[in-house]
């Protein structure tokens, strides 16, 4: 019984996680966030700090800035007044001051130091290697794989969260994944052929800090079902748009070579941009009934025109 106590703070917890998540650009009060998460507003946070070990403010102040770095990196179309008003400042001087004061250098600098450092890699399935990121090397990825566009329309998904590193996450990628199963088997939400099981990332591992890094493990909610939240099981939305769906057939090891194919090879050379939502892993098949034991994958990455 007190695990299911714990669970439930810590459903709460990251219905108010996805809800800044979409929100961050916007004047959120402590008010709307502890009526997210169904508590009393004196005692939320408190409670938000037991849970994620930083202050509510600490918090929505680090999504914004690593929000913020990803902007400079990479959509070197946006100013520095377009970059404060898109994570929430109403002025590009106190946006430069707060980011100063944060990260050391102003948004200015921190783009130009990119600029010239931009061979370092982006990888997001860190999970499937060692914690020491592997360096940039001249011998090319040997499956290019397929890239296409698609216009995917929003879905509602059931999710269990992991918060920690990726090498954590891959203690447990298992043990979680039978669970999310069995949760959604509970509720009659498996069906043949409708259902896909995703992983989505929520933070930059180019950016973030990985002790925060967050990761849902995902199934699809066919149309027509209604999913409810149950102890580790949360339920939210996959945000809809262009996404470019990169498919591959890789070994384990792999997966980070494949998201740099994305990243690298594709993405520079494609005339979009990455848009401001959630990149995502698509599993098709079960590599353990594979020949040569590979794994089926297609890459989600959320882009939008030059």
């Amino acid at each position: 019984m007190m695990e299911q106590y714990k669970e439930e703070y810590i459903s709460r917890i990251q219905k108010v996680q996805d809800y800044i998540e979409q929100n961050y650009g916007k004047n959120m009060t402590t008010e709307e966030l502890a009526s997210v998460a169904g508590f009393s507003k004196y005692h939320f946070n408190r409670i938000f700090k037991s849970v994620m070990d930083e202050s509510l403010l600490q918090y929505v102040n680090r999504v914004r800035m690593e929000n913020a770095l990803f902007i400079l990196a990479h959509r070197q179309d946006r100013n520095m007044t377009d970059v404060a008003y898109e994570i929430g400042f109403g002025d590009s001087a106190i946006f430069s001051r707060a980011f100063k004061a944060y990260y050391g250098m102003s948004p200015l600098a921190y783009r130009k130091k990119y600029s010239t450092n931009c061979k370092e890699n982006l990888f997001l399935s860190e999970y499937n290697k060692s914690e020491k990121k592997k360096k940039w090397v001249e011998e090319p990825f040997p499956n290019t794989g397929e890239v296409r566009i698609e216009n995917i329309e929003s879905k509602d998904l059931v999710y269990i969260r992991h918060v920690g590193t990726y090498k954590s996450l891959g203690r447990v990628f298992a043990k979680w994944m039978h669970e999310l199963f069995r949760l959604a088997h509970k509720q009659g939400l498996l069906r043949q052929e409708e259902n896909q099981f995703l992983v989505m990332y929520h933070d930059n591992p180019e950016f973030g800090d990985e002790k925060h890094f967050r990761t849902s493990l995902c199934i699809t909610v066919p149309v027509g079902c209604s999913a409810k939240e149950e102890g580790k099981l949360g339920v939210t939305k996959l945000t809809g748009g262009l996404y470019a769906v990169g498919h591959y057939e890789i070994k384990p090891g792999q997966f980070e070579d494949a998201w740099d194919h994305m990243y690298r090879n594709w993405l520079m050379m494609s005339g979009y941009v990455p848009r401001n939502a959630c990149p995502y892993e698509v599993y098709l098949n079960n590599p353990k009934e594979d020949k040569e034991g590979l794994i089926k994958v297609d890459i989600y990455v959320p882009i939008e025109p030059i």
